[in-house]
């Protein structure tokens, strides 16, 4: 006999190029299995930022696109509230489900704020450094949360260290191995290297766009560090430049060295590409160490804490600080490594999960209503 109830109505926000990647294979399974509605923020509003990784990813367009960017973050987390909270209004989703920490997940609230079940992705992280607005973000998101899910044990241990019940807590892995394996086809194939005139191993891939490393102080400190590389290595500098760090560089009358080569953020499929070839990465990227763990090329991080611990834990990604010295000691040890096949740096905890958009589609569906009738004590359900 057919069950003709109607399907879960699932509405899950997303605002920037990483939430995308992540996303997209538990995008489309909860496309393929419950009434399933897109939300984009708007909190990355350049092209590059955006449409190119639905392309890439082969992604349908988000329902709603809603442009909630203010002109400073306090004023972006205002629209983003405001505007959403519209759309749970309009939509009244049985569940919501965010994934990071970026100021346009702090829109849970909204759904909070309505009763609707929470469902929160990449939980747990902590760098313990609060001069991060993400850090500050992943707290705020984490405890109002209904279900938390955790990359590793680590995750999972911090969330316990600060009083979340071990019931909020599952432990599901990063989305990063399956949406790395269901596009490795399309990397292997990609000819930007021909394109850009790259041999492998023969350039550096740059990109910088952290808040905290576009402040004044933080960016001459990372200019300098791109002239020292520029200067000790005789290779190109392939700098991926997002639209903050265009506008630091436009501002201060930056030039940069002649082997620097700036570009417009690449999509997906590319920019992986470029990584996997590439002499060493050198970004402030969040996402590098999971991406350097499963496809084992060199990277430095250039930040001061990061949120990735459990990457630590098998060293698979040097992080520098912004001292030109230390990074150039972090490069040279980083290219001494086995890459690709031979590995010598194994995968951290809860990093090589291939089905992790299925897990995710379970946990909303196992608890949207264990939470109505437990939190919200609603008596239909």
């Amino acid at each position: 006999m057919l069950n003709n109830s109607p399907k879960l109505k699932v509405m899950t926000v997303i605002s920037t190029r990483p939430d995308i990647i992540k996303l997209s294979e538990i995008i489309k399974e909860l496309d393929r299995e419950t009434n399933h509605i897109l939300v984009h923020t708007g909190q990355n509003y350049d092209y590059e930022l955006n449409e190119i990784f639905f392309k890439d990813l082969g992604l349908r367009k988000p329902d709603y696109f809603l442009e909630a960017v203010g002109s400073n973050p306090i004023e972006t987390v205002a629209n983003a509230l405001i505007k959403v909270d519209q759309v749970l209004e309009k939509e009244k989703p049985d569940a919501f489900f965010i994934l990071g920490d970026v100021n346009g997940q702090l829109t849970a609230y909204a759904a909070k704020r309505r009763k609707v079940p929470v469902f929160h992705m990449e939980a747990g992280n902590r760098s313990y450094d609060e001069r991060l607005p993400e850090e500050v973000n992943r707290r705020i998101i984490d405890h109002i949360s209904d279900i938390n899910m955790v990359y590793s044990d680590l995750g999972r241990q911090n969330l316990i260290n600060e009083g979340i019940p071990l019931r909020r807590i599952i432990k599901i892995g990063t989305p990063m191995f399956e949406v790395i394996q269901k596009n490795y086809g399309k990397i292997d194939k990609s000819g930007i290297l021909k394109k850009l005139s790259l041999k492998p191993g023969g350039y550096f891939v740059l990109s910088v766009h952290r808040e905290e490393n576009t402040t004044d102080e933080s960016f001459s400190k990372i200019i300098k560090i791109i002239t020292t590389v520029a200067e000790q290595y005789d290779k190109k500098i392939i700098f991926s430049v997002h639209p903050r760090t265009k506008k630091k560089i436009d501002q201060l009358k930056i030039k940069l060295p002649q082997n620097v080569i700036s570009m417009k953020p690449f999509g997906f499929i590319d920019y992986i590409k470029l990584q996997t070839e590439a002499y060493c990465v050198l970004t402030d990227s969040g996402t590098v160490s999971e991406e350097s763990a499963i496809l084992n090329f060199p990277a430095v991080n250039l930040r001061e804490a990061h949120e990735r611990n459990e990457a630590m834990d098998e060293a698979s990604v040097i992080m520098s600080g912004l001292n030109p010295e230390r990074v150039i000691q972090a490069i040279d040890l980083a290219v001494k490594q086995k890459r690709k096949k031979e590995r010598e740096f194994f995968l951290p905890d809860g990093y090589s999960s291939d089905n992790v958009s299925k897990k995710v589609l379970r946990v909303i569906l196992s608890y949207t209503d264990y939470i109505n009738r437990t939190v919200w004590f609603k008596k239909d359900i």
